[in-house]
């Protein structure tokens, strides 16, 4: 018998599909998460050049679930308890901090190179109203973060 080279081609079309199938569903069955897809994360500055301000904005990359049963419900909580909660977590998490001066404009944030390990990605901002949720950005790609007087907006960046 002989195969010609397109039906080859769905073949292999077939078994790749097949493949990322039984690996959802491994994952499912066995509790497995997703792993991060933060590439990037860009901070730009909507506040007046006058305004005598600085913002901390920190991106938290979480690589345990045991982490995530007491991991800050609010900005307050966050930065009242984010020393404390930091040597509690020791290497199941990575903090990147960017302090955001005044007439600031704009930053690329160095991350972590085992970023794609993540389980959850967070940002929070100090700038931001204190009963704010962490904002979870684990499926962005690319994540823009842009603070103004109200606070900061996260989204993904094109």
């Amino acid at each position: 018998m002989r195969i010609h080279s397109p039906q080859i081609s769905k073949m292999v079309m077939k078994i790749a599909r097949l493949g990322r199938v039984v690996v959802l569903l491994l994952m499912a069955l066995t509790g497995m998460t997703a792993q991060a897809e933060v590439q990037s994360v860009f901070v730009q500055s909507r506040l007046d050049y006058n305004a005598i301000l600085i913002t901390e904005v920190d991106v938290v990359f979480v690589y345990n679930d045991s982490i995530l049963e007491n991991f800050p419900t609010t900005k307050t909580e966050w930065y009242a308890n984010k020393r404390s909660f930091l040597e509690s977590a020791g290497d199941n998490i990575d903090l990147v901090s960017i302090f955001v001066p005044q007439g600031f404009d704009s930053e690329m944030a160095s991350l972590p190179q085992r970023r794609g390990q993540a389980i959850k990605v967070f940002v929070f901002g100090q700038h931001d109203s204190s009963t704010r949720p962490p904002i979870e950005i684990t499926d962005f790609g690319n994540v823009l973060v842009e603070i103004d007087q109200f606070g900061i907006l996260v989204s993904q960046r094109s």
